[in-house]
């Protein structure tokens, strides 16, 4: 079931969670470029291949862009969780940091 936010509190969760993100991402050893405008995130590799992550407030929900698709997330039970793959954003960070820049990426798979 989907967690009903007002909208203040859904901007400041995805306020703390696209920070959260480039946390994660700023501990790796690649230099990695990040652009934050208008509700996005977007995270450019150092092979120049990007993922971008945005805020759709209307439909309150998360949207990851990579290059093996798009995915809408939804809040639900305290996590975003992927509406097409059943995957929690950590694990699908995890999977898409692993097919767009090292096979042997360690991102994000400790907080999954």
């Amino acid at each position: 079931m989907t967690d009903t936010l007002t909208e203040q509190a859904f901007h400041a969760l995805l306020d703390d969670l696209m920070f959260a993100i480039e946390d994660e991402v700023d501990t790796l050893d690649d230099d990695f470029d990040f652009d934050r405008t208008s509700g996005q995130l977007v995270i450019t590799f150092p092979n120049t291949s990007q993922v971008i992550v945005s805020r759709q407030v209307v439909q309150q929900q998360l949207w990851v862009a990579a290059k093996s698709g798009g995915f809408h997330l939804t809040y639900e039970a305290s996590d975003w969780v992927c509406q097409s793959t059943s995957e929690r954003l950590w694990v699908l960070l995890a999977r898409v940091f692993q097919e767009q820049w090292r096979a042997d990426s360690t991102a994000f798979n400790h907080l999954t």
